[in-house]
């Protein structure tokens, strides 16, 4: 049953004279949950006379504002523009693959492989196991031991795929939370480091320097960011090897698939990186877990381009919410036994806020980053050269729009380079009433889960 005031806010949004225009700007945000409000306004001015050709100015919308997509790309926020960013990260990443967006379709037959680079274990958790189609018991131990902590160390449960015990330790108390928030923020440094041992390992295969090897074969790659439900990340990537001037040109005969498998598990190996020191806290080395896996990416088989490019695509607009924790930020001040959170994502943003009061971690910002566990990288990056990026995609939406507005008589159709634009615009607040959403709900099929109110 609504609640009163969103009935009485239905009522009075459908009886607005300016409703059919509120409505209009419903159905152009495409369903966004927390639409941003803008209020200014546009003049197209020609450059040579003087002459106003165009203006527009939100005084005449319904409310004095202008209601624009949020274009986050997190679908725990706004499902709708996350699907937008998602298609946009599925055509970057297969255009990198199969070519189109300004990359030749010889792209495909340079060697290409899917890597997934995975965490080391922070502490026995209950996981989900198969095999041949049956599921096994989580951890099945005749001898099991007891922990330290009275616990033995055991679990014969069949869990299921949505069972909340999933990824919690088997002993929160000898379960490693410092590691695990400590990998999490110092992973990006981990890339970093596996991205240039890749490339001396190419280099020294291929008898050359690193130098010599970036004027014969330029390394490509497009990644993303997974959160375990343990609450740790791990990384899924697209390697491909390239000539020096990027996809447009081929490898050397020697940059193979096989050399560039063997530099990667060479690379995953090889490199670390310490912990900063601290008073009161061991030191630490944090590596790769043990698991690799290096497949080649082919046009058919089992990994295809397409599967590829989706599931990059699918985890680009996720986060740290299958760990049951918030997508917010949290500060040491909130009562933490307070939030809706679960028990183990609630220990791990406590170490969190302890381990970053601590002099020595505090470049690691982990106070900050408690809510995504420790890990403050972009969770979808790519090399300059992997192919197109999100801006040249959003400019060619952008100019669509443009051409269709100008078909449809809403712009006047002009040379840009004579005509002045001057834009006004300032931030006006952000969502929907509870009325509001119902009824844009209703309008864009677009489920408006837990509307907070205009802001």
């Amino acid at each position: 049953m609504p609640h009163p005031h969103a009935v009485a806010g239905m009522v009075s949004r459908l009886n607005d004279p300016h409703y059919a225009r509120w409505a209009s700007q419903v159905r152009a945000t495409g369903g966004c949950r927390q639409p941003i409000h803008l209020r200014g306004k546009v003049q197209h001015i020609d450059r040579a006379t003087g002459e106003l050709l165009h203006s527009y100015s939100t005084r005449t919308e319904p409310g004095g504002v202008l209601r624009v997509p949020c274009k986050t790309r997190r679908a725990s926020r706004c499902p709708a523009c996350a699907e937008v960013y998602r298609a946009d990260t599925y055509q970057l990443i297969r255009a990198g693959l199969a070519g189109g967006k300004g990359v030749p379709e010889s792209v495909t037959a340079h060697p290409c492989l899917f890597v997934t680079l995975t965490t080391p274990s922070f502490g026995v958790v209950h996981t989900r196991r198969e095999k041949n189609g049956t599921v096994l018991p989580c951890h099945a131990r005749r001898d099991a031991a007891t922990c330290p902590h009275g616990r033995v160390m055991s679990c014969t449960a069949r869990h299921g795929t949505e069972e909340t015990s999933l990824g919690e330790p088997l002993c929160p108390d000898c379960y490693d939370y410092a590691g695990s928030v400590l990998f999490n923020a110092l992973s990006p440094e981990l890339w970093r480091r596996f991205t240039l041992a890749l490339r001396r390992r190419l280099a020294k295969t291929a008898g050359l320097t690193v130098r010599e090897l970036r004027e014969q074969v330029t390394v490509s790659f497009a990644k993303v960011a997974e959160y375990q439900r343990r609450g740790v990340v791990h990384f899924h990537a697209v390697i491909r090897l390239d000539g020096p001037d990027g996809p447009t040109a081929s490898p050397p005969a020697w940059a193979t698939a096989d050399a560039l498998a063997d530099a990667v598990r060479h690379a995953a190996s090889a490199v670390s990186v310490p912990v900063p020191a601290a008073e009161g806290e061991p030191a630490r080395v944090l590596r790769w877990g043990a698991q690799l896996d290096v497949r080649p990416i082919t046009m058919g088989g089992e990994l295809t381009d397409q599967a590829v490019a989706g599931y990059i695509a699918k985890y680009a607009t996720k986060a740290a919410e299958c760990v049951g924790t918030l997508d917010r930020r949290i500060s040491p001040l909130d009562d933490l036994d307070a939030l809706p959170i679960r028990e183990h994502a609630r220990r791990l943003i406590a170490e969190c806020f302890r381990l970053g009061a601590l002099d020595g971690l505090a470049e690691l910002r982990l106070t900050q980053w408690a809510h995504m566990l420790g890990f403050r990288g972009h969770f979808s990056t790519k090399s300059r050269r992997y192919s197109t990026t999100f801006g040249q995609i959003r400019e060619e939406r952008a100019e669509h729009m443009r051409a269709e507005a100008v078909t449809t008589g809403r712009l006047p159709l002009f040379e840009e380079d004579t005509v002045l634009v001057i834009a006004e615009w300032e931030y006006a607040g952000q969502g929907y009433s509870l009325g509001d959403a119902l009824l844009a709900a209703a309008l864009t099929g677009v489920p408006l889960a837990d509307p907070g109110g205009s802001r």
